[in-house]
């Protein structure tokens, strides 16, 4: 086998295992990085313990990973003072293990790729990483990611990959503006409309074997490189992770006016599940 695509250019020298195997001995693992606060929220609290829909959202989110029956497990990276968690029904639930997460995204999905790599285990690991605040993902879709483990048999090239959405909306580039005092901060200026076409918005989840996204992200942030998604770390390190066509409605609870839109969804959702 040609090892060309598991020695990037960037210096991450991986095993063939690490990309490699067969989905009947492979282990899928969903890795939620829970530790943000959720400021832009403008709430007391923590975004993924709002209430919709009957739940907090991250109980729909786990729900909804915990509901597919090729997941094993599922970690969850917290903040170190959370209180909340443990006082949630699911929390009981033996499928699930938690972690102390970090400042940033990256240093919470980093601790639970520590933790998942310190497990005893002759099967290789492959980490759905979710956002705690998407509530609304389909199984469809989960269906069609999870698809890259049984891909990754037949074509050991293909080494993991992100549900993404086709942007549809004119993008616009603003000015920049080099001020450093606040108040002199010019209105927001348009510098130019961007070429849409071949833009897709990131979403979660995004699936690697576990060894090739702990190493892909541990040279990324060694290099103070800029990841604001696992799917950044590896393209740091000269990886091509797959896009994967997905439903525009697995939205993102960030701002206010988010909550009412991802409860219509889950509404229609449980409607959907019904029929």
């Amino acid at each position: 086998m040609n090892n060309s695509r598991l020695h990037s250019p960037a210096g991450v020298s991986l095993t063939d295992k690490a990309c490699v195997e067969h989905h009947d001995t492979a282990e899928i693992i969903a890795l939620i990085p829970a530790a943000g606060i959720g400021s832009r929220m403008k709430s007391d609290c923590p975004k993924q313990y709002l209430n919709i829909a009957g739940k907090t959202i991250l109980e729909h989110t786990l729900a909804a990973l915990l509901g597919h029956p090729r997941i094993q497990r599922v970690i969850i990276a917290l903040n170190p003072a959370d209180t909340q968690f443990a006082q949630l029904p699911i929390a009981s639930d033996p499928r699930i293990t938690t972690v102390i997460g970090g400042e940033e995204r990256a240093d919470s999905v980093l601790a639970g790729l520590d933790f998942l790599a310190g497990l005893p285990t002759d099967r290789t690991i492959w980490v759905l990483v979710h956002d705690a605040a998407r509530p609304c993902l389909h199984r469809n879709d989960l269906d069609s990611l999870l698809r890259l483990v049984d891909d990754n048999a037949k074509s050991p090239d293909i080494c993991g990959g992100l549900l993404a959405s086709p942007v549809r909306d004119t993008m616009k580039r603003m000015v920049s503006s080099s001020a450093e005092d606040p108040s002199t901060i010019p209105p927001p200026l348009i510098a130019h409309t961007v070429d849409r076409n071949g833009l897709w918005h990131a979403l979660t989840p995004q699936l690697f074997p576990l060894q090739l996204l702990r190493d892909c992200l541990n040279k990324a942030l060694a290099d103070q490189a800029c990841i604001t998604d696992e799917s950044s770390a590896l393209e740091h390190c000269g990886y091509r992770p797959l896009l994967i066509n997905g439903r525009a409605d697995n939205i993102k609870v960030t701002q206010p006016e988010d909550l009412a839109l991802a409860e219509f969804y889950l509404s229609r959702k449980a409607k959907e599940s019904i029929v």
